[in-house]
């Protein structure tokens, strides 16, 4: 049986004896069907892993015994950060889940013209919140101890003229079915000294003439994924396992 991860919002140290607070107790006890003696491994983010073992368990309070420190697995070696166009219904949190596991370290949700989906106030916080929740669950599944940010959801356009990172990024690419040239063609012939990949996808039904131009004026470069035209949750999945394959970490 697979010991489980968990993450911790704590600092952590070996030998500590840490109460959790009553969210992390029950997911332990009540989800994961933890006992006391029960082995698990736990991170938060800030590097590494640390073996740990439950000393008490209820449903409301549990404390664990913090054990020896690993780094575990090592961050990709390509920074990718994803702005992605704002999609109707769990497509968000399917893309977010996924694009997490293939080694995506930041995400930016977009407000685009053919973008549905309308986010402010409280309900911008508390859908942030919720992917950002999504981030860390698919962090413990997929064995990553580095946790990606989730940004608030901001205009294209304000994106596109952000003078901080990402504008300043090595690569920035906007996947665009009428492109010329492949993703894979473009990383490789400018992408072999590159540290950070800024990648557009567009919403369901893609970014308009205009928008694909005004990044493009700001330095972006347009690639395809193929001749297939893919969905909305389905081209930056795809584009992110191809810059992985011929930049990153997987085989």
């Amino acid at each position: 049986m697979r010991v489980p991860r968990v993450y911790l919002d704590q600092a952590l140290q070996s030998g500590a004896e840490l109460a959790l607070d009553k969210a992390a107790a029950h997911y332990l006890v009540s989800v994961l069907r933890l006992r006391a003696d029960d082995a698990l491994i736990v991170f938060n983010g800030s590097g590494g892993e640390y073996t740990a073992t439950l000393q008490s368990a209820t449903n409301k309070q549990a404390t664990i015994i913090v054990g020896s420190h690993s780094p575990g697995v090592a961050p990709s070696p390509v920074r990718i950060v994803l702005a992605i166009g704002l999609s109707r219904g769990e497509r968000m949190d399917w893309v977010i889940q996924k694009a997490v596991e293939l080694g995506v370290n930041e995400i930016i949700p977009l407000f685009t013209e053919r973008c549905e989906v309308k986010l402010k106030g409280e309900r911008a916080l508390k859908k942030r919140g919720h992917w950002q929740q999504i981030a860390i669950s698919a962090c413990e599944q997929s064995q990553r101890n580095d946790v990606p940010t989730i940004k608030p959801a901001q205009p294209l356009m304000e994106f596109l003229t952000a003078s901080a990172p990402p504008a300043n990024s090595d690569l920035k690419l906007i996947l665009d079915p009428r492109a010329e040239q492949s993703l894979s063609s473009t990383l490789l012939d400018k992408g072999s000294s590159t540290k950070t990949i800024v990648l557009l996808s567009g919403p369901e039904g893609g970014f308009s003439d205009g928008e694909v131009e005004q990044a493009q004026q700001k330095g972006v470069i347009s690639v395809g994924l193929g001749p297939r035209v893919l969905r909305t949750e389905t081209a930056p999945l795809a584009a992110l396992s191809i810059v992985q394959a011929l930049l990153g970490d997987m085989a």
